[in-house]
């Protein structure tokens, strides 16, 4: 099967100098596309000379666009994506690609815990895994990395569902899941950034990547993220009715705010469910 791998960079030029003829010298027949995300470096300039097709934007559009810029302009029937930045090594895709051959229609590169990008990145990501694999059902060893190969044809299926800003690996890890397509991972050595600092401010993502934690069950399952909540304000409710009946013999405005509270709750994740599930049937 033909392959496309895709690299979405910005102002990596110097990471993509090294990268992009060990990818040649490994893949010869793939595909290569560099999206270039409003990069002000000659990244341009690096991919020309490499030889490998460039999709340039005016300006950042985020990690998400550049993703489905390169998965719309691709043309083969397995795509590859991999950070541009030099922390994925090219020898890993092949086996990433022979673990797809095994009948998965998508295979992601689990980081070890040292390939995290700190000790905070490495607790929050061990949160989400443990999250998805409760959702799922399966084992989530790498639910946030971005060097994955998938089948062309399946992937496009989730484009719509895919967010222009991070988390794309995410969303569509929890979508694949959700339509009962085989994911499978395979452990891979993550080096060192060989280009600019990281793109994710801590401050300014950092809500981002704790609302992950609600996307990842809203994604697939929002009665599972909203009956516990539901179930919290009922026995809430139940409590401080135990305790007015007990201190003041009577039911109190709170009781009966927080056990509508529960109704409410419930109902907007029973609500939620079914827009998912007609989400996911439109799409397949």
């Amino acid at each position: 099967m033909k392959t496309s791998i895709i690299l979405p960079a910005k102002n990596e030029a110097l990471a993509l100098a090294h990268l992009l003829p060990s990818l040649h010298a490994l893949h010869p027949e793939a595909e290569i596309i560099v999206v270039d995300d409003g990069s002000t470096d000659d990244t341009r300039e690096v991919c020309a000379r490499s030889g490998v097709t460039c999709l340039s934007s005016p300006y950042s559009m985020g990690n998400g666009a550049a993703i489905k810029r390169g998965a719309r302009a691709a043309t083969g029937e397995v795509l590859v994506f991999m950070d541009g930045d030099g922390q994925h090594d090219p020898a890993d895709v092949a086996r990433l690609l022979a673990r797809l051959e095994q009948g998965y229609d998508m295979v992601v590169g689990a980081r070890s815990w040292e390939g995290q990008a700190g000790v905070g990145r490495g607790v929050a990501n061990t949160l989400y895994n443990w999250l998805a694999t409760q959702m799922t059902g399966h084992r989530v060893m790498d639910l946030t990395s971005g060097f994955r190969a998938v089948r062309a044809d399946k992937f496009r299926e989730f484009l719509y569902l895919l967010p222009n800003g991070f988390s794309y690996p995410t969303t569509s890890t929890m979508a694949f899941f959700r339509s009962a397509y085989p994911v499978a991972y395979e452990p891979i050595h993550v080096a060192q950034r060989d280009g600019t600092t990281s793109h994710i401010r801590p401050l300014r993502d950092g809500m981002r990547f704790l609302l992950i934690i609600f996307k990842i069950a809203t994604l697939y399952s929002p009665l599972k993220l909203f009956v516990p909540a539901s179930a919290v304000f009922f026995l809430l409710g139940c409590l401080n009715y135990a305790y007015t009946l007990h201190a003041y013999n009577r039911l109190t405005n709170m009781s009966t705010l927080l056990w509508s509270a529960a109704v409410i709750v419930f109902l907007i994740g029973l609500v939620s469910e079914q827009i998912t599930s007609l989400i996911y049937r439109q799409s397949n």
